[in-house]
């Protein structure tokens, strides 16, 4: 109850900061309208404006805003607020095209005033924002590279609207409502020094340096982080953290990875990474004693949030079982003795991350471990293929029925076996999955 109040309180501050703008502009005296169109056009340009400032504080990373959702579910409310701001600026500027040609003036940039050309502008780079983070994968633009375009396009499209609003002038003509509404943006500009100067400050004087750096199997790396002089940070099991290594805070170049490692332990923290994007490619090149930067911790993912649950069942593929491993660690570290069930999804046998640690975790914790393989060794007696629905009613008991679960892999099985696990009358509140899926 106090997660969904939580929840509903932020959600009304997002449409505070979304409606309360626009109600200001109509208090007063208000300029004559040009008919409905005419009106509802101006109303989806200022909707919008506001939407873009609000987009800067969604990415903001503020732990009590995010902590009822998650920062996953956060960033994809972000990413479809986007697209749905490019609608809002294209309908407005469509709607004047069609109703009143004559208001947008000339379209060449030497005659047409710098506060038009600066809208039409600020059209462009809004469509090649939501064009260049939709399809990156697909356009093959690398993680650290697309980042600053992001922000370099985001702030750039923020700031020619808002020049685009001050030079016409329609509905803010009065002294007061230009102030308020002027202050209301310069506070989301405010917001990025925060996110882009104050944050990475705050970093820089707690860093962390590389203790060690262990290969794993499936080609994939353990890195091991010592505080350097601070007592490290607090996280709940199966929780994240964006990582900065051999770079400055400031540089931008920081990517998401889950703590592996026990949250009872805070002197040591460790992310398992697969060497996969561009920048994981090069972790096993990690030298010890190298400097790293953390923000966080963030996220929802994690045992902790369940205190009362009468048991768990895990749900992974491959380097997916690293936040899983960090919460059976650390339930094995509070010698908690409720009922676990892993399923754990990987090809081949030699590729299984975490093998024989989890065969040793079963000994101090009451858990049941499946493996599942897609290509299995000869003479192999245990599961085959895919984690799919079909298997969890195979494996799992009755009362499973009651336990919290958590699913940690590809999107497709994740998917799958949500709907699976709705058919077998699972509640949707007992399923948890991890998102993420930036880099």
């Amino acid at each position: 109850m106090r997660i969904a109040l939580s929840a509903f309180f932020w959600l009304g501050v997002y449409l505070a900061l979304v409606l309360v703008p626009l109600a200001v502009l109509t208090i007063g005296e208000v300029p004559p309208g040009s008919g409905f169109w005419w009106d509802f056009s101006m109303a989806l340009g200022f909707a919008a404006m506001a939407m873009m400032g609000v987009q800067f504080f969604l990415t903001a990373r503020f732990r009590r805003a995010s902590a009822p959702f998650g920062i996953d579910i956060i960033y994809y409310f972000h990413r479809y607020l986007a697209v749905l701001v490019l609608g809002f600026v294209f309908l407005h500027f469509l709607i004047i095209r069609i109703d009143n040609v004559a208001a947008l003036g000339a379209i060449n940039p030497l005659e047409a005033p710098w506060y038009m050309t600066a809208g039409r502008v600020s059209l462009l780079l809004l469509a090649l924002l939501v064009v260049t983070s939709v399809w990156r994968k697909r356009l093959r633009i690398p993680y650290d590279e697309w980042r600053m375009l992001h922000i370099g396009l985001a702030v750039a499209a923020f700031l020619l609207a808002l020049g685009h609003i001050e030079g016409v002038s329609y509905y803010i003509q009065a002294p007061a409502k230009r102030w308020l509404w002027t202050g209301y943006t310069l506070f989301w500009l405010l917001l990025i020094v925060h996110l882009r100067l104050v944050k990475p400050w705050s970093m820089n004087k707690r860093p962390y340096r590389v203790a060690e750096i262990r290969q794993e199997r499936g080609n994939s790396w353990t890195l091991s982080l010592a505080p350097d002089g601070h007592e490290g940070m607090r996280f709940a099991p199966g929780q994240f953290a964006w990582l900065t290594l051999r770079e400055s805070p400031w540089h931008i170049r920081e990517h998401p990875f889950s703590f592996s490692s026990s949250a009872v332990r805070r002197d040591r923290l460790e992310f398992t990474i697969k060497a996969l994007g561009d920048f994981t490619r090069r972790i096993g090149d990690t030298r010890v004693g190298e400097i790293a930067y953390l923000d966080g911790p963030y996220g929802v993912f994690s045992v902790d949030r369940h205190p009362d649950a009468a048991g768990f069942v895990f749900v992974s593929g491959g380097v997916g079982a690293a936040p899983i491993v960090g919460m059976l660690r650390t339930l094995a570290d509070r010698q908690d003795r409720r009922p676990l069930w892993l399923i754990y999804g990987n090809n081949r046998w030699e590729e299984v991350i975490f093998r024989e640690e989890l065969e040793a975790l079963k000994q101090r914790l009451d858990l049941h471990l499946v493996h599942v393989l897609r290509e299995p060794p000869a003479g192999w007696q245990g599961e085959t293929g895919l984690v799919t629905p079909h298997l969890l009613r195979k494996v799992l008991p009755d009362a499973a029925r009651e336990y919290e679960y958590f699913l940690c892999g590809p999107k497709p099985m994740s998917d799958a076996l949500q709907q699976g696990l709705h058919d077998l009358r699972v509640p949707l509140a007992r399923v948890h999955s991890e998102l993420f899926d930036l880099v």
